[in-house]
């Protein structure tokens, strides 16, 4: 069995697609989550309304949780669902962005059995994690999406 390659080696993979539904953003999300294994954080960015939280429902199916569990957590910061591998799920937008998400403990998520997915991830002072996985959403024209999804370093 070959070694992993370290952060310095691992290639940045990254993919684009536009979709056209929620229903559709939520199967590409369903097959990012598919993939993972726990450990994984993923990082959401994009503008009210562009579908980060479809997106996280889609990722829900995938890791083995109930997406219908699945809302924009904006009053609670941190939500956990229970799956295949757990999804901590949390929302930043009533976040300032000057460090007050130090309080919800991020940086010791998700563990091996977990994966974290985190809206409005801009809004992190920093972001601790080694290689997370970046998801950025931007409205089109017709409820279509432009999704940008960066694997790998960085």
């Amino acid at each position: 069995m070959g070694r992993r390659p370290t952060t310095e080696e691992a290639p940045r993979q990254a993919l684009e697609r536009v979709t056209r539904s929620a229903a559709e953003t939520e199967r590409l999300a369903e097959e990012l989550g598919v993939s993972l294994q726990g450990g994984e954080v993923v990082l959401l960015s994009g503008e009210l309304g562009s579908g980060k939280t479809v997106f996280v429902r889609g990722l829900a199916r995938g890791v083995g949780c109930d997406p219908d569990l699945v809302a924009s957590p904006s009053f609670v910061l941190l939500t956990t669902y229970p799956g295949r591998l757990a999804l901590h799920h949390a929302d930043l937008y009533r976040l300032r962005g000057d460090g007050d998400e130090a309080d919800l403990g991020l940086e010791e998520l998700p563990g091996a059995g977990a994966v974290l997915a985190v809206e409005w991830a801009d809004r992190l002072s920093a972001a601790p994690w080694e290689s997370p996985v970046r998801v950025r959403l931007e409205h089109l024209r017709n409820s279509r999406r432009l999704v940008r999804i960066a694997r790998g370093a960085g």
